[in-house]
């Protein structure tokens, strides 16, 4: 465990545990807490951990408690739920499966949190809601939901978990159309098709906001050392654009053409799970709180291609 930096004022000293670390978002948050001071954190992959397993979670998490508390006992043990089953089509016909990571592991971790007296930020979506606004506003996040798909569906009862069962230390984060990080994204698959000659078609009936893997790292190390409130919050990518868009921008940051982008719509592309046709999420919840609010999509974009060797999987 690395202590705490010396000299300079007083400041919280995080205790990060990640389940999920291994994802694109937990690699993305070890990557960011390396550069912070007062911060460390324990990386847990799912042969580490198995967050469906009661005794496991709980086992995990007191122990967890134990040792940040013997290393200090002022600093702050912040729970980190990265994982998630995102397999959005195959959990229309496994929503069993879906349900048990989705659902029950992060009431397992709330229960087990609030008897550590850990705090837990949970991640979720933009599929909670039904995303027929097509025009708009942008979702806050007190906002009707109406999950249409399985993952939609497993991804609310994991939210409603973890504000039931730790009302003083549960934080829900909702976020949407998320790259970077390890694995193939949708950008990392625009930019291998911007490499050969052929037309690419992409859907132009979805809104939302792509969010940089990196930016809502940042944006979750900056709520865990904060004094927000629990309760939801919203964090993605400022702006919004439709999947043409966003793709058209990774061919402009490739020096691909962008009018071999061609707009199609979502019935081009039957799956088996409704994708929302609007999910912009409003940032008034996480500007309220006094968070940094994350960098505009378009800007994201130019960084992810900026630092892409050392971040993209290709």
């Amino acid at each position: 465990m690395a202590a705490a930096a010396l000299g300079g004022p007083a400041a919280v000293t995080l205790a990060l545990l990640v389940p999920g670390a291994g994802g694109q978002l937990g690699s993305a948050l070890l990557d960011a807490v390396r550069s912070e001071r007062n911060t460390f954190a324990r990386p847990l992959t799912r042969a580490q951990l198995d967050v469906t397993d009661p005794f496991a979670v709980k086992d995990m998490v007191e122990l967890w408690a134990r040792v940040v508390r013997s290393d200090g006992p002022e600093h702050r043990l912040v729970v980190v739920n990265a994982t998630g089953y995102t397999a959005v089509d195959d959990a229309e016909t496994d929503e069993e499966t879906a349900y048990a990571v989705n659902a029950v592991a992060p009431a397992l971790l709330a229960q087990a949190c609030a008897s550590a007296g850990a705090r837990l930020i949970h991640l979720s979506t933009d599929y909670v809601f039904s995303g027929d606004r097509v025009a708009g506003p942008p979702y806050e996040v007190d906002d009707p939901t109406g999950p249409r798909s399985a993952y939609g569906r497993t991804k609310l009862a994991g939210e409603q978990a973890v504000l039931e069962l730790h009302p003083a230390g549960g934080y829900v984060v909702r976020t949407s159309w998320l790259y970077g990080g390890t694995g193939h994204t949708f950008v990392s698959t625009m930019e291998r098709l911007a490499e050969g000659d052929q037309p690419v078609p992409v859907v132009d009936d979805q809104r939302g906001s792509p969010t940089w893997s990196r930016d809502l790292a940042a944006g979750l190390l900056s709520l865990a050392g904060s004094s927000a409130a629990p309760g939801t919050y919203h964090a993605a990518g400022g702006g919004d654009t439709t999947w043409h868009g966003f793709a058209q921008a990774a061919f402009e940051e490739v020096g691909a053409d962008p009018a071999r982008v061609l707009r199609t719509t979502s019935a081009a592309f039957p799956r088996p799970a409704p994708r929302p046709a609007y999910s912009v999420l409003s940032p008034a919840s996480w500007q309220g709180a006094g968070l940094p609010v994350l960098p505009h999509w378009r800007d994201a974009l130019r960084g992810y291609f900026r630092e892409r060797p050392a971040d993209a999987a290709r």
